[in-house]
């Protein structure tokens, strides 16, 4: 019987990654290829289409390689992709501007402005809270500044349209990417005829709207040869990474939290329909007609460490810095890190928002400064949380997933905040693993979403220290008011 195996491509903001699994969610290998991303202005993040879909290419290809393996043990290949990057495209698909990508706050006079004007009917609708991370802010931008791409464009697509419609030659988008627009009714399944008008598109410049299962045909035989796939393997178009992360951590009943912390991070429940908060406080977007996931992403995840990192100059690596953490007590002798250094979406939806650390004295040294802002990043996502659990209830189970679950010393002090276990999959690639399997879902080699759930290598549960989750508790209090407070003058 000939190996069955399955491949991800999962496009994120730093890298195009692609990974080979086995049927029951073993890693078989995995490749990536960096993404370059470029600040051509204070506030204003591009990236490369060309890049993009080329890094995807790439990944694929690396990927099939380094598992030594024929095509023909490919059943199939899912996509999984960042949300919020918006293209300007011409008539012949040609992109007249860079991919403006979430983390791009140009936007952030417009966005303001829509909270005061039409903001909460839009929320509303769309489930998306009015930041400048949405394609439907950014939109507002280009029209305001009569921005040259935005006149001269047929059709706006998010990079992972460009890569569909580059290798398929068809314009489609998952429910999923299209809610994350701030373009999408959420209670239609269409595009919203309001947020069209005031971001002055057209609806036939957008995507035909289809589910996560939707499978791709007809690839472009070049692109195929040079991938090393067959030309007739199906690809699924998949869904948006957060989805997908939850889907691939298993985290799709009632009370199940995925919590995502790379680069940046998340913490995601999914729900049944369409719900939304009274004060924006978190986001709703569509997975199936079914499905919607309900969250709350950060800015600041993985690159709070980064930024402390090059500010302190230290010459380590990054699992040598987290150590340093470990020489200080839980509390970090009472410093405390407000991680808002790239502007902050959930819980403040405030780009503006600043970095602070609260509680400075003479004694405080490196490592102290490590962990404050180790355990300021997991006092920001209990934060979201506990917005999300006003909207969902409190969480049973908590799945994480991310660059920083590679760290004992985090997933632990995860677990402590949080007072809850913490389940760790084997693979960290929970959002790969997500769109792996709506595609076997799509191509019917697995009867349904559910069945993931038997195929997810757990690594460990990670159970709360009760005496570290109180000395947590009390500085989470701490925390919250001095965010609070300090919001008046962000």
């Amino acid at each position: 019987m000939s190996r069955e195996l399955v491949i991800a491509l999962d496009i994120g903001t730093t890298s195009a990654k692609a990974v080979i699994f086995e049927l029951n969610g073993k890693l078989v290998a995995e490749a990536e290829r960096m993404i370059t991303s470029y600040y051509p202005h204070p506030g204003w993040v591009e990236q490369d289409p060309i890049e993009i879909e080329r890094s995807s290419v790439g990944a694929i290809k690396d990927v099939i390689n380094k598992a030594n393996i024929k095509s023909e043990a490919l059943l199939t290949l899912g996509i999984s992709s960042a949300m919020h990057s918006l293209i300007c495209v011409d008539a012949n698909y040609q992109p007249l501007s860079q991919a403006i990508i979430w983390a791009d706050g140009r936007s952030n006079s417009q966005a303001k402005a829509l909270k005061i004007t039409n903001g909460d009917e839009i929320y509303a609708k769309t489930g998306l809270p009015n930041h400048p991370m949405s394609p439907f802010s950014k939109l507002l931008w280009m029209k305001e500044t009569a921005f040259e791409s935005y006149q001269q464009a047929t059709y706006f697509m998010s990079a992972k349209e460009y890569i569909i419609q580059k290798w398929f030659g068809r314009r489609l988008i998952d429910y999923s990417m299209a809610s994350a627009t701030g373009l999408f009714n959420m209670k239609t399944f269409d595009w919203d005829e309001q947020a069209l008008a005031l971001a002055g598109v057209d609806q036939k410049q957008l995507s035909e709207i289809v589910p996560p299962t939707e499978i791709l045909t007809g690839i472009d035989t070049g692109i195929a040869e040079e991938m090393g796939i067959s030309s007739d393997m199906p690809i699924v178009i998949g869904s948006a990474d957060g989805q997908l992360a939850n889907l691939g951590s298993g985290a799709i009943s009632p009370g199940e939290v995925a919590i995502s912390a790379g680069t940046s991070g998340a913490i995601r429940q999914m729900i049944n329909g369409f719900e939304v908060s009274e004060h924006q406080e978190t986001f709703c977007y569509a997975f199936t007609k079914e499905l919607s996931i309900l969250g709350g992403p950060t800015n600041n995840g993985g690159i709070a460490l980064q930024w402390l990192k090059e500010l302190i100059d230290y010459e380590g690596s990054f699992d040598e810095l987290t150590l340093e953490a470990e020489q200080v007590a839980p509390g970090a002798e009472g410093l405390i890190f407000l991680p808002y250094i790239n502007g902050e979406r959930a819980p403040l939806w405030n780009q503006e928002a600043k970095g602070t650390f609260f509680g400075l004295s003479i004694t405080h040294k490196k490592e102290h400064l490590v962990r404050a802002v180790l355990e300021g990043i997991t006092y920001n996502l209990y934060h979201i949380g506990k917005a999300l659990e006003r909207q969902a209830g409190e969480p049973e189970k908590i799945f994480v997933n991310g660059g920083l679950a590679r760290s004992p010393l985090w997933v632990q002090m995860l677990a402590d905040v949080f007072g809850k276990e913490v389940y760790l999959s084997e693979s960290h690639h929970s959002a790969a693993w997500g769109a792996a399997w709506t595609a076997l879902v799509a191509v019917g080699k697995v009867d349904s979403f559910d069945e993931i759930k038997r195929n997810i290598p757990i690594e460990a549960i990670i159970k709360p220290n009760e005496y570290n989750h109180q000395i947590y508790a009390e500085a989470f209090k701490k925390y919250a008011n001095i965010s609070r407070d300090l919001a008046k003058y962000f």
